[in-house]
């Protein structure tokens, strides 16, 4: 439990500091002075910044108030991605370097900055994995320059209330023996499972599989009365090889894979506002903090390549968040940009700041309400105790 809450506070903090990072490189880059680059969050613990006058760097201890022309990088004592204090944001200081001064272009550029640094960064993720090797079917291998592994049957979907879930099966795992009463058949295509089942089916049965690089062995009994949709152990299954390109090839294909993954999640966003706008409720699930962490856990036992993945889905999801057209998120900002275009002035300071207070109030209402019903779904509690022999 300890290991996977390193791994998400990790994942997390990495995706939030390359988010600022977008912010503060744009900002720079268009003239407009940031006073501070955070890593992590405040307080703060402690600074370097280049002294105007002599041009040597020098410490700033603790967290003394700082608004110098040159950019203080700091290291803070919550080690949970990163921030950036930019000149003006708040839209009072009117300097040159200031960024209530510049005009509607640079300030949207700064704004998207870091949505497109996260689309940027699951790009790298999803290249890398590409390079080290991703599960793949033969009908979806992209090169004649791929390497690839021998197939193993991995299930792709576990049936909620089946067998299969009972006994523990995850999406994932890769099945290599079925036994029952010392008679055991090794499994190595799809129909040597389907063909294990239906014969074990109503008898115990003990499935090996491998889950990332663990080996274990799970218990259960397939169920004899099926429907046409579902098998007797209730999961989904293919013929999956480990599929590794070449370097150069990698960056490449991971351009298509970024793509259809942005569109998969856009569509999901547009379902889970469409459902609430219709009043037929949401289509799908969101996850808070503590389901990101079950679901990093999960990913973690599968393996590097399923983490790299999970990490680049994340990073997607964070860049279409932010950018939605909400109060207190990129997207809000932007959108108080585009009407100062078309009035031709922009929104009183009062007026933002009182809807950007708003919409975090609402954000930070639906993040608890999304804990609380994860802390539910997951038993986190019952876990906890668990734990302490509870």
């Amino acid at each position: 439990m300890f290991v996977t809450v390193i791994i998400f506070l990790l994942i997390l903090g990495l995706l939030i500091f390359v988010h600022e990072l977008g912010h503060f490189l744009t900002a720079r880059r268009n003239g407009i002075t940031a006073h501070e680059f955070g890593f992590g969050f405040p307080p703060r613990l402690v600074g370097m910044v280049k002294d105007p006058e002599t041009g040597k760097w020098k410490i700033v201890w603790g967290n003394k108030d700082y608004s110098g022309n040159k950019t203080l990088y700091s290291f803070n004592w919550i080690p949970l991605g990163g921030f950036v204090r930019i000149k003006g944001e708040d839209g009072r200081a009117k300097d040159p370097d200031s960024f209530a001064t510049k005009s509607i272009w640079v300030r949207f550029k700064v704004l998207i900055a870091g949505v497109t640094m996260n689309v940027i960064f699951a790009w790298l993720l999803i290249s890398i994995n590409f390079m080290i090797g991703v599960p793949q079917i033969d009908e979806t291998i992209l090169s004649d320059n791929a390497t690839t592994s021998a197939p193993q049957v991995q299930v792709t979907y576990v049936e909620p209330e089946t067998p299969a879930e009972e006994m523990g099966i995850l999406a994932g795992d890769v099945i290599t023996e079925v036994c029952a009463d010392d008679d055991c058949t090794m499994i190595n295509t799809t129909e040597d499972l389907q063909g294990a089942v239906v014969d074990y089916k109503g008898e115990t049965v003990e499935i090996s599989v491998m889950r990332g690089d663990e080996a274990m062995t799970l218990s259960g009994e397939p169920r004899t009365e099926v429907t046409a949709e579902q098998g007797p152990l209730g999961v989904q299954i293919a013929e999956v090889s480990i599929v590794s390109y070449p370097w150069y090839e990698s960056f490449w294909w991971a351009i298509g894979a970024t793509a259809t993954m942005l569109w998969t999640i856009l569509t999901a966003f547009g379902s889970i506002i469409w459902g609430l706008l219709s009043g037929s409720g949401m289509q799908a699930d969101l996850a808070g903090p503590v389901g990101i962490a079950y679901m990093t856990k999960q990913m973690a036992d599968l393996g590097l390549s399923y983490l790299l993945q999970f990490a680049a889905m994340l990073s997607i999801n964070l860049a279409i968040i932010n950018a939605l057209p909400f109060p207190a998120l990129d997207g809000g900002r932007i959108l108080f940009l585009l009407i100062e275009k078309i009035q031709g002035k922009p929104v009183s300071r009062k007026t933002e700041g009182r809807a950007h207070t708003i919409g975090f109030i609402l954000l930070i209402s639906l993040m608890i309400y999304v804990t609380f019903r994860d802390f539910i779904r997951f038993d986190i509690i019952g876990n906890i105790m668990g734990l302490f022999g509870g």
